[in-house]
């Protein structure tokens, strides 16, 4: 196969926090690489997961959700986010249908512009069958309307409906040339972080509405054994004392179920066994660290006021 014949290309996923991105992303590659729960903002890094599809290869970037940032973290979010959308060959904009046009989608359509000039723009609208079909081909009419959009799909990322039409489109437009990475590569992410987010998923699903977004979990350590398996030593960071506490829960328990699914799911991923150890340390001022910035694969400098 030579250059001519094949096509490689990024494709940014867009939106406002929760609109699928991650499970989109997933489902494109085959396989679990960005972090998934029913909490919002929970994407931190721009993540980037490998699909094939014929002679194309199609290198997805699920950015951050699109929101107003309140704080370092979040600006710096928003930040990856754009940033993401400006490097990419194509941009997908995803909307949810039974949101429709909010006052965030509003905004990320007006910024279209000037942050993806030249650039081919996709409308995706997701999680179909929450709505009727009048309601959809209202909502698709809308938003048309409102930008000039290369072609419009409508899917459900989580059942996969209308999955397939949008990756054949994909694999067309992305640009001629080589393929980037190995055929049986699905993500460029450092396995330290892919292994981070997933305990930091975890914990996201377990806490529910107390920590969502006030720790951070990074890999310390990582080391292969003679039998084949791996022991991956985690550190999780909070800001409070109290937040110690409540991860580590009453007798230890809440950190023992975490470390359980974590290792199960890591397990299942690498197909291997893994030894998983995690720690839990206060440090009050971790939002403000460019070091932790660093290891979330965001720019701290893109945090500043």
């Amino acid at each position: 196969m030579t250059d001519t014949e094949t096509r490689c290309g990024f494709v940014a996923l867009i939106g406002e926090p929760n609109a699928g991105k991650s499970t989109l992303l997933n489902r494109m590659v085959g396989a679990k690489v960005s972090i998934v729960t029913h909490k919002v903002q929970t994407t931190r890094a721009r993540i980037r997961g490998v699909a094939i599809e014929g002679d194309s290869q199609i290198v997805f970037v699920d950015t951050p959700g699109l929101f107003r940032p309140r704080r370092r973290l979040d600006r710096a979010m928003v930040a990856a986010a754009w940033t993401g959308a400006a490097d990419a060959d194509v941009v997908v904009l995803m909307v949810e249908a039974h949101r429709g046009i909010t006052e965030g989608v509003q905004e990320i359509i007006a910024a279209l512009p000037d942050k993806t000039a030249g650039r081919k723009v996709a409308l995706v609208i997701n999680k179909i069958d929450r709505v009727e079909a009048p309601v959809l081909l209202g909502l698709t009419k809308e938003l048309n309307d409102a930008y000039d959009f290369a072609e419009t799909f409508l899917i459900s990322a989580e059942k996969g409906h209308g999955v397939d039409d949008l990756k054949v489109w994909l694999a067309g437009v992305v640009p001629e040339g080589p393929w980037l990475y190995p055929e049986d590569q699905i993500a460029d992410l450092p396995m330290r972080m892919i292994a981070a987010e997933m305990t930091r998923e975890k914990l996201t699903l377990r806490l529910h509405q107390e920590l969502p977004y006030q720790l951070t979990v990074e890999t310390e350590n990582w080391e292969e054994r003679d039998d084949g398996s791996a022991r991956i030593d985690q550190v999780i960071y909070v800001a409070r004392d109290g937040h110690k506490g409540i991860i580590l829960g009453k007798r230890g328990e809440t950190i023992k179920g975490v470390s359980q699914a974590a290792r199960a799911e890591l397990e299942e991923f690498l197909g291997r066994r893994i030894h998983l150890f995690l720690q839990v340390k206060v440090r009050p001022g971790w939002l403000e660290e460019a070091q932790r910035y660093s290891e979330m694969g965001l720019d701290f400098s893109d945090g500043s006021a």
